[in-house]
């Protein structure tokens, strides 16, 4: 069972303005790695990056950011191409969500995620078989 990971998941674990978010984003990726279920693009890669050294307050160390860019590199990424934007745009169309959130949608169902991770879409909702889960509002799960 595989989770993809949005930017602010990623985000909320090195942003110490919310403890509580961060403790919790933290014990998600903490159970991601050890049971090596995590998923992402390259997209949610460089929103992190931008949003960890140019927008946080205060930001992360430029090589800091680059190390976790570089560790995450071992969920391999997907990259948007053309057959992510294809998807996209049936989502985008279908869904009316944004253009960034269809591009997230299409890369969780074309790795065949069976949950997507983020707080920016409604929790619960399921997305031609990818389920919407905000991991501030559920429990990680026992396995």
């Amino acid at each position: 069972m595989t989770y993809f990971v949005d930017t602010n998941v990623l985000v909320y674990a090195r942003d110490a303005v919310s403890p509580k978010k961060q403790q919790r984003a933290h014990s998600w990726l903490e159970r991601l790695w050890t049971h090596r279920t995590g998923r992402l693009s390259y997209q949610v890669l460089h929103e992190y990056y931008v949003t960890v050294t140019q927008k946080l307050s205060p930001g992360l160390e430029v090589s800091d950011a680059r190390d976790d860019v570089r560790a995450f590199e071992a969920w391999n990424p997907i990259v948007v191409g053309k057959t992510v934007m294809e998807v996209a745009w049936n989502v985008q169309d279908r869904f009316s969500f944004s253009w960034w959130d269809a591009l997230i949608v299409s890369s969780a169902q074309i790795l065949d995620c069976r949950y997507l991770l983020t707080e920016d879409l409604q929790h619960e909702q399921v997305l031609d078989g990818v389920t919407v889960l905000n991991p501030f509002k559920t429990t990680l799960p026992d396995s």
